[in-house]
C-alpha cells in the first residue's frame, strides 16, 4: 500500500503501540518446531476486520443522518431549555461533530493498514469521548429527550458498543501478529548469525579447533 502521513507524532504513535500490545496482546507463544509453522502463517496472515470495516462503512452514511434530526431537535427545543443546557447540548454536538471525522479516519487507516497506533486511537476516542457525550445526550432526561433523539441516539449507541468490542479484538489479534513477527525476526537473526560450516553440536567451523595447532595438522571435530 502506499505511504502516508502519519497523523500522530512519532512518540505518541509509540507510546499507543506499547500501551496496545500490554493490554491486548497475549504472548504465549513458543519457539518449539511444532509451533514454529504455525507461527510463520499467523505472522503473515492480513488481519483487517471485515466487521469492524462494515461498521465503519454504515456508520459513515449514518451519522449525517444523526447530525440532521439532532439539529432539527435542537431548534424545536432549544428555546424552552435553560441557558446552562443551551450550552452544554451546543458543546456536546460539536464534539461529537469534530472527534467523529478524525474516529472514522484513524478507524479506517488503522484496520486497512494494521496500523495498531491509529487504530488504538479510534478506541480511545471512541471511549473516552464520543460514549460518555452520547451517554449524556440519551439519559440525561433535563435536557427535555424527544422520541427522534432516543432513537437515533440508541442507534448511534449501538454503532459505538459495536465498534468498540470490533476495534478492541482487531487490536488484540494484531498485537499478537506484531508480537510473532518480532519473536520471529529475532529468531531469524539468530539462525543467520551461524554459518553454514558450523557443527550443528559444537556451533565451531569444521577442520578447526579452539586450540592452536600447527600449520600441518588438521583437527577434525
Amino acid at each position: 500500500m502506499p505511504d502516508y502521513f502519519p497523523p500522530f507524532p512519532q512518540n505518541l504513535r509509540l507510546g499507543l503501540a506499547y500501551a496496545s500490545g500490554i493490554v491486548f496482546a497475549q504472548n504465549r507463544t513458543h519457539d518449539g518446531a511444532e509451533n514454529r509453522q504455525y507461527n510463520y502463517g499467523a505472522a503473515n496472515e492480513l488481519l483487517s476486520n471485515l466487521p469492524l470495516q462494515m461498521l465503519l462503512y454504515f456508520n459513515i452514511f449514518y451519522f449525517p443522518c444523526w447530525w440532521l434530526s439532532e439539529m432539527f431537535m435542537l431548534e424545536v427545543k432549544f428555546s424552552v431549555l435553560p441557558g446552562y443546557y443551551q450550552g452544554i447540548l451546543v458543546t456536546g454536538v460539536i464534539l461529537i461533530t469534530a472527534f467523529e471525522a478524525l474516529r472514522l479516519y484513524l478507524g479506517y487507516v488503522g484496520n486497512l493498514n494494521e496500523k495498531i497506533p491509529e487504530l488504538a486511537g479510534f478506541w480511545l476516542l471512541s471511549f473516552l469521548f464520543q460514549l460518555p457525550i452520547l451517554l449524556f445526550l440519551l439519559t440525561d432526561e433535563g435536557a427535555i429527550i424527544l422520541p427522534l433523539e432516543r432513537a437515533v441516539h440508541s442507534v448511534y449507541l449501538v454503532f459505538l458498543l459495536s465498534e468498540l468490542a470490533a476495534a478492541a479484538l482487531a487490536l488484540r489479534t494484531m498485537s499478537r501478529k506484531l508480537s510473532l513477527q518480532f519473536r520471529l525476526r529475532q529468531f531469524g537473526e539468530v539462525q543467520c548469525s551461524r554459518p553454514a560450516d558450523r557443527s550443528p553440536a559444537f556451533s565451531l567451523p569444521y577442520r578447526r579447533s579452539v586450540f592452536p595447532v600447527s600449520a600441518a595438522g588438521d583437527v577434525h571435530l
